[in-house]
């Protein structure tokens, strides 16, 4: 409790230094309550806010931040931020959220540090949309070193007509202790695991000259190095696996190869670390005010459907989002259909790459899961799509996606009838199979719904109050009611 009262006695200080200091600062201070019935809180009262919401049914949290924004000569800026959060029934009793320092030049950024990133190689209405394929913002923020242009920068030459953005990072998982305490005996976990993610986008087309836009690229992700351990039956841990973490691990996570006699048999075979990604696809069509974006989100593991190898792509994401004119009532409209059931259709039998005498399976993708990592998320929350649900709500302490065979349809509508209020629901209806290797006991169904409301006064400069209802139904998760508020400010500091 002393850490939330300072915490709480840091929110209250914010706003009354503010004319203190100089305005290149800005301040925000929140806080959340969350009461539901069901074992676990509505999912879209949980899903896609970096981490902050707890998989509880009943929970709350208070948030206090503060940033620094600077523009110098030449077209240098400096980005800092420090965010601190302490919670009831959360993973963590109190945590930094964010602590960043980004340092621009031009349209070239090197971003240092743990922050809320949005910067994901294919854009989508992130207010509406169920989340993205390989990485999104489900769970808390992995700090990371990122060199990135984050905004289309048109190549020389082309007259606009073709442009690019990408992004290089390197960074470490924080959630070892976490792991440690969450597993159950006879479970496995990891710890000091290392990050790495890449991408490169382009886009084709000129909308001041052709109302066309075409955007292509490729996304990739990796898990390496750390150390694996097997919780025993006394509370006490034994490590079993120990993956190198020298400069030949980051060369092979950033050109994906087989590893060397010091990693399991199973990476020398293939590539070393849990090395994932997607291929991103989105059409732009531009008419007077309105817009219509399609998008294709293509999720893949290891060599295993990143190209054609087993016919045409089943799984992914195919998104269609529709922006209408500024009016009172709906401003988007977006729809998504997501499937995951195929991974790569059933086991098959074939050599290994580069082999001809040794026998591997190929097919039957484990999407999410990985034999040495265990699963592709943070602190138990999913790194990629929220309807996959993540490891957190495993009650038997594993830390594993029980279900990545699933097909999900999920909409949304937004609008913003004035200054003052604004407005989004959501709705998702999934069907489960558990995975190849643990299937369910029968194809399980769950539907999830959200309805959210705003209100910003005008008369009250930068508070704001959001009210969420959440509605699940259904036999995979279970049946939830629930509302959430959220109390906000936010502000310059100084004149």
């Amino acid at each position: 409790m002393s850490l939330l009262k300072s915490l709480l006695f840091m929110a209250l200080a914010i706003p009354a230094a503010a004319q203190e200091k100089p305005q290149e600062f800005h301040y925000r201070v929140e806080a959340t309550a969350t009461a539901s019935t069901g074992t676990y809180a509505p999912l879209w009262l949980t899903a896609n806010r970096f981490g902050m919401e707890s998989e509880k049914p009943n929970s709350g949290y208070l948030r206090a931040g503060i940033e620094w924004n600077k523009k110098l000569n030449r077209g240098w800026r400096i980005d800092a931020g420090l965010d601190l959060a302490g919670g009831v029934k959360q993973t963590s009793d109190f945590w930094i959220q964010q602590a960043y320092a980004d340092f621009s030049w031009k349209m070239l950024t090197l971003s240092i540090g743990s922050k809320e990133r949005m910067g994901f190689p294919l854009e989508k209405n992130s207010e509406l949309t169920s989340g993205w394929m390989a990485e999104g913002p489900n769970m808390r923020p992995i700090p990371q070193i990122r060199g990135e242009i984050k905004n289309y920068l048109a190549i020389p030459g082309t007259r606009n007509w073709l442009a690019f953005k990408g992004h290089l990072a390197y960074g470490m998982f924080t959630d070892g202790n976490w792991q440690e305490d969450f597993t159950a005996a006879n479970q496995l976990f990891v710890k000091k695991v290392m990050y790495h993610s890449k991408s490169l986008m382009f886009r084709l087309g000129n909308k001041e000259k052709l109302p066309l836009e075409f955007e292509f690229g490729l996304y990739m992700a990796t898990q390496f190095g750390g150390d694996q351990y097997k919780k025993l039956a006394n509370g006490e841990s034994e490590q079993t696996i120990d993956m190198p973490d020298g400069l030949k691990a980051y060369w092979h996570a950033l050109f994906p190869t087989a590893g060397g006699e010091d990693t399991p048999e199973g990476e020398q075979v293939n590539v070393e670390g849990n090395m994932l990604g997607s291929w991103n696809f989105a059409l732009n069509y531009y008419f007077g005010d309105w817009k219509v974006r399609a998008t294709l989100d293509h999720y893949f593991e290891d060599h295993s459907q990143m190209f054609w190898e087993y016919g045409r792509w089943k799984d992914g994401q195919l998104g269609i989002e529709l922006y209408l004119p500024k009016n009172k009532w709906v401003s988007a409209v977006l729809w998504e259909g997501i499937s995951t059931k195929d991974a790569s259709g059933p086991i098959l039998y074939d050599g290994f790459w580069g082999s001809f005498s040794d026998l591997q399976m190929s097919g039957g993708d484990d999407y999410y899961n990985h034999y040495i990592y265990q699963a592709w998320q943070h602190y138990g929350q999913g790194i990629g799509n929220p309807l996959l649900a993540g490891p957190i709500y495993n009650e038997d302490g594993e830390i594993r996606f029980k279900s990545n065979r699933m097909k999900a349809q999920h909409v949304g509508l937004s609008g913003n009838p004035t200054e003052e209020w604004k407005w989004r629901i959501m709705a998702s209806y999934a069907r489960h199979w558990g995975s190849y290797a643990h299937p369910l006991d029968k194809m399980r169904k769950q539907f999830s719904s959200m309805a959210e409301v705003t209100y910003m006064p005008q008369w009250t400069k930068g508070w704001s109050l959001t009210a969420t209802l959440g509605v699940d139904r259904g036999n995979y998760l279970g049946n939830s009611t629930g509302g959430m508020i959220t109390l906000r400010k936010t502000g310059g500091l100084g004149r």
